[in-house]
């Protein structure tokens, strides 16, 4: 008995300790999750608080109140703004009502107007609670209705940032663009900016330029400059991001570079970013085996090739051979397999493994595949491909192209514009997913046009027929197809013979593809893999249509299947 009696003692210790414990915690009811309580966590575990706070929507940090039962967290300072602010400074028409906090409202709310989705001061979407006037539709989020007094982050900027509240706008000292009633000021550098631009990143590294790029309040020693981005003037005396590098003189206004988050990094020190950057560029695809005396390569191994790959200038014999990589016709210097037809260009060979490209912050991976279709140009293409991010493949050509050009069929430069949505100069289809833009008129050109080849042959003229940019003519006609040619659109001509012709008409529906590639099976219901030619042999007919096949077909890659089809017919 004195046995169960000490058990029974020690469990009733044990309850004693668990009421204890639960009254120090403590707890509150918060009308935006009636449901259950919301318990205070002071400290930060091992693990840390991987999750967003339901108010500000930022990262979770103590201290904070979340609740056991469902995932719901507020920092605690979120949990603790007061339901109602009377006589809001920023909203005098209706002073004397006040602003009363709300939930934040979803776009599939019964009733939901677009205005009641941003803030009226920050033109930011609503991430969580806000305050509201009654009688309107004047609100603001809680980080401009209660901001900070004093914000001080050494990392972004070496002095404090004091709260200034104005009753009209200004003009920002960090991005130079216009703000209202709410600015911060830095008394030592005599700078005035918006509270997002308190802690706008010093350094970070921008994928459409090699180097890391710095925020600058003022710009010396520089005359008149241009945004690289946008391609408007950047005020020297105002903020922007620029590369330090001696003799680089790359700027671009704050605005436009922190735009999208996918094509820039912050970094906190420029040599950890270097040391990183050299490291993952040290991937080579390539193992020498021979040298000339000017120590250049004249016998290698590829990756993409299983026999030695051989240096040479010129092709032994005058036949219209491609470059297996980036399937345009080869041109000096060249490497050459002397066991199977197989060529590369000097410079395909050269590319790296592993590379930054301007599309995406993140590195592209050099992939050699039978045949893929670029995500860029939207043409099915053999040889190389650079994969950025695992779902987007990017042809050889398309892989060439910079962010900034100048092309033959424009008299100005052509930047990258991501929101770019017109129709395309060259072929007259609209760009949905951003195409070249010229920053002083209305010509915009999208990837296919771009690395449309310059010249090629057609059996329509003996002659090699070149694109053409403009035509005089009032109207038209393709000599392939001889269907009618819209003029203002490219298109390639012999100026001898006079020919002119739809480039789709001269180049093929296919021009990037190999002889023998295996097409993808999900694009025809015959049951064996079909591959595709270029031209057929003898005159055979296809089993769709019932025409004859002459020129881009898909031949049955079994030897006792005689199944044949146009590339055109293999939908149907």
């Amino acid at each position: 008995m004195s046995e169960n009696k000490g058990e029974n003692e020690s469990v009733g210790v044990g309850e004693n300790e668990n009421e204890r414990h639960n009254k120090s915690v403590q707890k509150i009811t918060h009308p935006f999750h009636e449901e259950h309580p919301l318990v205070l966590v002071a400290e930060q575990s091992n693990e840390g608080l991987k999750a967003y706070c339901d108010g500000c929507r930022e990262l979770l940090s103590t201290p904070c109140f979340t609740c056991i039962h469902c995932n719901y967290h507020l920092h605690k300072q979120c949990a603790e703004v007061p339901l109602y602010l009377p006589n809001h400074p920023l909203h005098p028409q209706h002073s004397h009502l006040g602003l009363f906090l709300r939930q934040r409202p979803y776009p599939n709310d019964q009733v939901v107007y677009v205005r009641d989705l941003f803030c009226n001061l920050c033109q930011k979407q609503h991430s969580g609670p806000f305050y509201g006037c009654s009688l309107c539709h004047f609100n603001i989020n809680i980080g401009c209705a209660l901001p900070m007094s004093i914000v001080e982050d050494k990392s972004r900027h070496q002095h404090p940032f004091t709260l200034l509240r104005r009753r009209g706008s200004f003009i920002c000292d960090a991005c130079d663009t216009e703000g209202n009633f709410v600015s911060y000021i830095c008394s030592t550098c005599n700078i005035m900016v918006h509270k997002k631009c308190t802690s706008l990143p010093r350094i970070i590294k921008f994928s459409r330029h090699d180097h890391c790029i710095f925020h600058k309040y003022f710009l010396k020693d520089l005359t008149r400059q241009v945004c690289k981005i946008c391609f408007k003037e950047v005020k020297l005396d105002r903020g922007s991001y620029s590369c330090r590098k001696p003799g680089c003189n790359y700027v671009v206004h704050v605005n436009c570079v922190l735009e999208d988050d996918d094509l820039y990094k912050v970094i906190e020190e420029e040599k950890q970013w270097e040391e990183l950057y050299e490291k993952s560029m040290q991937s080579s695809i390539i193992h020498v085996i021979e040298v000339n005396e000017a120590r250049e390569a004249t016998k290698i191994e590829h990756f993409s090739h299983q026999h030695c790959l051989v240096l040479a200038n010129k092709m032994e014999r005058e036949i219209e051979r491609k470059c297996d990589g980036c399937m345009l016709s080869i041109s000096p210097l060249f490497y050459y397999c002397s066991e199977c037809p197989f060529f590369l260009h000097k410079t395909c060979v050269e590319l790296p493994r592993i590379k930054q490209h301007w599309f995406r912050q993140s590195n592209a991976t050099l992939n050699f595949k039978g045949f893929l279709k670029c995500s860029f140009c939207c043409r099915p293409c053999s040889g190389f491909f650079y994969t950025i991010r695992r779902y987007l493949q990017m042809c050889l050509m398309c892989a060439k192209v910079a962010d900034i050009i100048e092309c033959e069929g424009h008299q100005h430069f052509l930047f990258f514009d991501f929101k770019c949505k017109e129709n395309c100069n060259g072929c007259g289809i609209r760009c949905w997913h951003g195409a070249f833009k010229c920053g002083k008129c209305k010509f915009v050109l999208d990837f296919a046009c771009l690395t449309l080849p310059h010249s090629s042959f057609h059996k329509i003229d003996e002659h090699m027929l070149k694109l053409t940019y403009h035509d005089d003519k009032e109207k038209s006609y393709c000599d392939i197809c001889e269907q009618e040619r819209d003029p203002s659109l490219w298109y390639y001509s012999c100026s001898i013979c006079d020919t002119s012709a739809h480039p789709k008409c001269v180049l093929g529906q296919f021009p990037f593809l190999n002889d023998g590639i295996t097409w993808d099976d999900v694009d025809h219901p015959h049951t064996h893999d079909l591959n595709f030619f270029r031209k057929a042999k003898g005159y055979p007919e296809c089993f769709r249509c019932g025409k004859l096949c002459q020129e881009e077909i898909l031949k049955c890659g079994e030897s006792t299947c005689n199944y044949i089809i146009h590339c055109k017919c293999r939908d149907y």
